[in-house]
């Protein structure tokens, strides 16, 4: 699993094993970050966080905030 896009792209990501995590795929993150457009100085709360991969990806684009 890796960020696909922003300051950390291509930073690989290491996912817990066996512990019922089930991350958010590069292509379903990517198709919901594309269409909701330009992050910058935007909020976002990622509420069902398990590698923190859909945080990180907004982060990595330019969100002030993301949790």
């Amino acid at each position: 699993m890796r960020i696909i896009a922003g300051k950390a792209r291509n930073l690989e990501l290491n996912v817990p094993a066996g512990m019922g995590v089930r991350p958010t795929s590069g292509r379903g993150r990517k198709a919901l970050l594309d269409s909701l457009g330009d992050l910058e100085e935007a909020a976002v709360l990622d509420l069902f966080a398990g590698s923190g991969a859909f945080a990180l990806e907004c982060a990595s684009r330019g969100e002030t905030s993301a949790s």
